[in-house]
């Protein structure tokens, strides 16, 4: 990336992505949201465009590339719907790790299916007792010869009963990150099951249950890396899901933003357009500019991920605090100036503000990015 221009194959990218995200996600945006569908299908012709695998070797299907081709690609999709194209993160995390940490066997029988989506991935780390203080999970794996036997819970699992593949942290060994591996979970193992679909602000268009291991035996095979590396491994997916989640919202709020300006066009009040009062245009003037600030920012630290800087994990975590807050103030500015149609679901703008919302919190909540960055900053 030039400093501040996009290359062309980027921009060919990012605008084939908006495409079909315009074309096969938008028009069904709001009715996936009221239905609570998981659309499946959809997702599976994104990944025919090369969405399901971004950063996932070519040897194995992927697109074989970068995070911040990635963050061009789920800003885009997520201008149509930012559930549909954070779920898409996730998996793609998901994937990541599997090729990352994983070895050629594993790799070779899982990737071609979860490049195409004809697998689904989901990523299980969060559990009831443990959030942001993810070293402290409890779900336990004991080893009973070429087998792990899984006893616990995981909670606010995107996908749960619908994924074919769980990558979960499980403790192998003692207290800490040190005990910590990491399994790939087969989904219909026996002993695996699901809590109900969680009742949710936003995110409709995607289940959320609770994942509940009762005895489950999975290979050992099925390990990713060595015992004792899962919470790495964990971490490492983070900072790239990171700037992914923080992507989703950059699309999510631009959206608003363009509804915002063609609705403030439209809409006459005492006698002018909305949008011919200098209050009303200084507040849109402000959501632009500070949009335009949060996607710089995150494009760079992107570009700092993809470059291995020593201070990416940092700017990874302060470009999710400043993208997610950034990105629902918008929404929620754009919801004020639609005045009361701002607030029907017809209009879209309060499912775009419901989904936002969430950004703030997982991924690591924007309070732990704040811990991040402080201790980089103190720590030198």
């Amino acid at each position: 990336m030039g400093l501040f221009t996009l290359p062309e194959d980027q921009i060919a990218i990012r605008d084939m992505a908006r495409d079909f995200a315009a074309e096969r996600i938008a028009p069904h945006a709001l009715e996936w949201d009221e239905q609570k569908h998981f659309p499946v299908d959809a997702m599976r012709e994104a990944a025919a465009l090369g969405m399901g695998g971004v950063y996932v070797r070519e040897d194995v299907g992927g697109s074989g590339l970068s995070r911040l081709y990635a963050a061009l690609i789920l800003e885009a999709l997520a201008t149509a719907c930012p559930t549909t194209s954070a779920f898409i993160s996730i998996h793609n995390m998901s994937s990541w790790m599997i090729d990352t940490y994983g070895s050629e066997a594993q790799r070779r029988a899982w990737l071609p299916g979860l490049c195409s989506m004809e697998l689904i991935a989901s990523y299980a780390l969060t559990e009831p007792g443990s959030g942001s203080d993810a070293a402290a999970l409890r779900t336990t794996a004991r080893r009973d010869g070429d087998h792990y036997v899984l006893n616990g819970s995981k909670q606010f699992i995107s996908g749960a009963g619908a994924s074919d593949l769980y990558v979960v942290m499980v403790r192998t060994g003692g207290e800490g990150p040190s005990g910590i591996s990491t399994l790939v979970v087969p989904g219909d193992v026996p002993g695996l099951s699901f809590g109900p679909n969680e009742r949710k602000m936003g995110w409709n268009a995607q289940p959320t249950r609770q994942v509940v291991f009762a005895d489950c035996r999975v290979p050992v095979a099925n390990r990713l890396g060595e015992e004792g590396i899962g919470f790495k491994i964990a971490m490492a997916g983070l900072d790239g899901g990171r700037l992914n989640i923080g992507a989703c919202s950059l699309g999510g709020a631009q959206a608003a933003l363009d509804a915002t300006l063609a609705y403030t066009r439209e809409r006459k009040a005492f006698g002018k357009r909305l949008d011919e009062f200098q209050a009303l245009q200084f507040r849109v003037a402000d959501m632009a500019t500070e949009l335009e600030a949060a996607r710089t920012f995150l494009y760079s630290a992107a570009a700092a991920y993809d470059r291995k800087d020593a201070d990416a994990t940092r700017l990874c975590a302060m470009a999710k605090r400043f993208a997610t807050d950034t990105g629902f103030a918008v929404a929620n500015e754009a919801l004020q100036l639609h005045g009361g149609y701002g607030y029907l679901a017809e209009y879209g703008i309060e499912k775009i503000v419901r989904d936002l919302r969430v950004h703030q919190i997982l991924e690591g909540t924007n309070e732990i990015m704040r811990l991040i960055v402080a201790r980089s900053l103190i720590g030198r």
